[in-house]
């Protein structure tokens, strides 16, 4: 959809799928409509960055793999931020009656965490203006990417609209931005495999899920694929659970909640999050990739070497003392009361105040890094070991417990409006489907970890 323009078609510059969908449901999978837009892609060259705020990448830029075959990158390229006005509004607004999103034409919904700029200026009409990042599209292009613009406004709305945006006042258009409707299937139609409950042999992922995003749909078809090839082998199923991964999180939402809108995976949906950290995210899944056979020997070997040096130092901390007259002068330093008699370096590390930088003034640690050839990977993993013991230690107990209440049994006549401090969705969810068990409880839409916490509590558990 370009304002009053609609056409078929696939991914950018590629054809539509037809009939498809129709064959599923003549199978008898249940189908639906969903929406995502994009934003105008914009000739680098014709933009006045002097005019925007810079926005700089990381200043230690990291790795997202644990190989050695990978290298942080040394060079970035930076983003920049302008703004919308309310002289960018009324232009837009010139375009409304011409808009598929408020004539009509589009019916289904669209991501509630990335609203077209058109869906913004309505339902936040009391806002001057939105953020603009201006995202480069690669190293080898001109093309930028104009986040938070994201239209389906007619194009010479669109391009009135952005040339009245600061330091886009001479913009070019490569393309401009559309909303695309796509079919997909409620996920509640599926195992946790991702196997569809109807035909046996047929996967679902990505997009035909109903999620919306690069990383979602590839985490989905990585699983999928999994145990599309372990089914054909006649092996068990790799399923993760919620406490160990964010895909696990992602397929149990999917699976058991279903969703209306585009599902989003986002932090704050997993309940277990201090436990899915992506420092140990090696720690989490490499056993069980070698075990299917994806991992090699020596990337297994290298993943229990890091988590022998790091769990051989956090030892260290526990088990070294430390005196007042080494320990005081770094306190005194951080401003942060002293201590009276010596103490195990790990009670003085696990202060806010103390950081890695000041347990390398021990002289204890120096030998100790030295004696052991300690690199910065273990040293990093040490000090969240230490610093956030308490809090990871609290969850991991959390996740076995909630593991062992599984199958625990709600009263059937149970009345949950009388628990004050439940979200009003949750009492009404809960009252009307029954659930019959707290696993049950849990998996329903609109029922949060913390309503399921609160249910716990007040059943004595």
């Amino acid at each position: 959809h370009i304002g009053e323009k609609q056409f078929g078609g696939g991914r950018a510059g590629e054809s539509a799928a037809t009939g498809i969908t129709e064959d599923l449901v003549k199978a008898g999978f249940e189908s639906g409509r969903m929406k995502t837009g994009t934003p105008p892609r914009v000739d680098g060259r014709s933009l006045d960055y002097s005019k925007m705020n810079e926005e700089k990448g990381d200043a230690k830029p990291d790795k997202f793999s644990y190989s050695d075959l990978t290298v942080p990158l040394t060079n970035q390229r930076s983003c920049y931020m302008t703004y919308t006005s309310l002289n960018v509004h009324d232009i837009l607004r010139e375009g409304f009656d011409r808009s598929p999103m408020f004539n009509g034409r589009i019916k289904s919904l669209g991501p509630r965490y990335c609203p077209s700029i058109e869906d913004k200026i309505n339902r936040f009409a009391d806002k001057e203006r939105h953020q603009l990042f201006v995202e480069p599209e690669g190293w080898n292009t001109c093309e930028v990417y104009v986040n938070g613009f994201s239209t389906s406004l007619p194009e010479d709305i669109q391009f009135k609209a952005l040339r009245s945006v600061v330091g886009f006042e001479n913009v070019k258009f490569f393309r401009p931005g559309y909303a695309i409707e796509y079919d997909y299937f409620p996920p509640t139609q599926l195992k946790h495999t991702l196997e569809t409950k109807l035909v046996e042999g047929l996967y679902f992922a990505g997009q035909i899920n109903g999620t919306t995003g690069y990383e979602e749909a590839a985490s989905q078809g990585l699983m999928a694929g999994i145990n599309a090839h372990l089914k054909v082998h006649e092996k068990a199923p790799l399923i993760l659970k919620r406490d160990e991964a964010y895909i696990g999180v992602l397929i149990d939402d999917l699976i058991t909640k279903g969703t209306e809108e585009p599902y989003r995976m986002f932090t704050s949906r997993a309940e277990y999050r201090t436990l899915l950290r992506q420092d140990n995210a090696d720690f989490r899944l490499t056993p069980m990739s070698h075990e299917i056979g994806l991992a090699s020997e020596a990337r297994l070997r290298r993943m229990e070497k890091k988590l022998n040096e790091s769990e051989k130092m956090v030892a260290f901390f526990r088990e070294t003392s430390v005196s007042v007259a080494e320990t005081n002068p770094i306190l005194e330093a951080k401003e942060t009361a002293l201590i009276t008699q010596g103490d195990k370096m790990f009670k003085v590390f696990s202060r806010p105040q103390i950081d890695l930088e000041d347990m390398l003034k021990f002289e204890k640690v120096k030998e100790y890094i030295e004696s052991n050839d300690v690199d910065q990977e273990i040293l990093e993993q040490a000090e969240i070991q230490v610093k956030y013991s308490g809090y990871i230690e609290k969850e991991r107990n959390n996740a076995d417990k909630l593991t062992r209440l599984e199958e625990v049994k709600i009263p059937e006549n149970f009345d949950y409006n009388k628990i004050k401090s439940m979200s009003i969705e949750a009492k009404q969810k809960l009252s009307k489907i029954r659930p019959v068990t707290i696993s049950q409880a849990s998996r329903i839409s609109g029922v949060s970890p913390s309503d399921i916490s609160v249910l716990l509590i007040y059943m004595g558990r």
